[in-house]
């Protein structure tokens, strides 16, 4: 299949700035970039999406060049955004920068580049008569990130947002033969900016394109990348292995279907036999698994996905003694806790809120109900003790099949 007609299938192509560059993706070999701006130390699941897709154009035979905003990072990009963002520091913007800069190597062998080291060479008097002159306010204005911006109001920093953007796509056009512009659909208005300084400033015969892909979305409306827990991070201090596996092996049958062909790179072949034994076992979630599989394996390795599984494993079977102390504390954040010396069954069902009462607490445990590290328990006058915990700290509690609670030794 050819690259463009594959990107259609994927659903990877939302809009083309000229016709003529499906032609050009097909038959050409062309330098591309996509910016990322350092507002966070990490990337996200909606960046993944992106970076898979600045790779197939690269196995394609097209050079990936991945900016990163250390100049537009101060500034603040409107686009998707109602309300201004806040201003991060150049200590904070540094330091995000090297973050992201680990993770795109190991997911993409791009050229990287940081527009602070261009942008910073243009003084104000410069930048306005050298740049400025070429737009025009009322075309900025009509730009969909602008405009929505209007009601609530936009600050001249943020306005220039589109400037300093077309700037980077001016100075890579020039320096690395740069022909393309790529990223998701809300920057649109400033990738056609950019191609719009271009032809202004070397002339109307300069051949530059944009290209979007569509917004990732989840089959209910929300907003895709968010749990209950917050954001889907790349980076595992901020969003566990775990968490980031499950996170795609909870995602609906229709989604998986749909995110299968965005974010893997399995044939269409193979995709095809996947929805085949869907249709036929769709309890199994055969496509969940494969999905969480190649995703967890592309961003967190073999020992990454593995973990993943295995835990996945010790709690599907109630086997929580394989957990380690580190992993429990992951995946029952957020869960009802205490801390004690020791403390008997029954009291820790209360104080951990399993249970109203002592007297709930009983009918619980003789009830063969509650779960101590996996193992059914019925007696009534058990206290629990350091001894009895993993790595000498945890007991996991368990009422029922989903309530849980932590027990955490002094």
């Amino acid at each position: 299949m050819k690259l463009y007609n594959e990107l259609v299938w994927r659903n990877c192509i939302a809009q083309l700035s000229d016709d003529e560059l499906a032609k050009i993706l097909d038959n050409e070999k062309i330098t591309f970039y996509l910016g990322v701006d350092p507002t966070a130390n990490s990337m996200h699941v909606g960046h993944l999406f992106g970076l898979i897709n600045c790779r197939r154009l690269q196995l394609a035979g097209h050079k990936p060049i991945i900016l990163i905003g250390g100049a537009t990072g101060m500034i603040g990009d409107p686009s998707g955004k109602s309300a201004e963002r806040n201003l991060l520091t150049a200590e904070d913007i540094e330091k995000n920068v090297q973050g992201l800069k680990m993770q795109i190597e190991k997911l993409i062998d791009a050229k990287i580049v940081n527009n602070y080291e261009w942008t910073i060479k243009y003084d104000i008097i410069t930048f306005l008569r050298d740049i400025g002159k070429y737009f025009n306010i009322n075309t900025m204005l009509a730009k969909d990130s602008v405009k929505s911006r209007l009601d609530n109001g936009i600050s001249y920093t943020e306005f220039t947002y589109q400037i300093v953007q077309s700037l980077d796509f001016l100075h890579l056009y020039k320096e690395e033969n740069c022909v393309l512009q790529v990223g998701g659909t809300e920057q649109w208005g400033n990738i056609s900016a950019g191609l719009e300084l271009i032809r202004k400033n070397v002339g109307t015969e300069a051949k530059a394109y944009g290209l979007t892909w569509p917004l990732i979305t989840k089959n209910d409306g929300t907003k895709f990348g968010k749990t209950a827990g917050g954001t889907i991070w790349l980076d595992q201090e901020k969003t566990s292995v775990y968490e980031f596996y499950q996170f795609w092996l909870n995602v609906s049958d229709s989604d998986a279907l749909i995110y299968i062909k965005q974010f893997t790179f399995l044939s269409k072949g193979e995709i095809w036999e996947i929805e085949e034994k869907m249709k036929e076992n769709p309890h199994l979630r055969n496509a969940q698994k494969v999905l969480g599989k190649e995703i967890t394996y592309l961003v967190h390795g073999r020992e990454g996905y593995s973990d993943a599984v295995r835990i996945t494993d010790a709690l599907f079977s109630g086997e929580i003694t394989k957990l380690k102390g580190s992993e429990i504390e992951v995946i029952f954040d957020g869960v009802s806790s205490i801390n004690v010396d020791e403390i008997s069954l029954i009291d820790s069902l209360v104080e951990t809120k399993l249970a109203r009462s002592k007297r709930e607490a009983r009918e619980f445990i003789t009830g063969n109900a509650v779960s101590i590290n996996g193992e059914k328990c019925v007696d009534l006058d058990l206290f629990l003790t350091k001894e009895k915990a993993i790595e000498n700290k945890f007991i996991v509690l368990k009422r029922g099949k989903k309530k849980y609670s932590i027990v955490k030794f002094n």
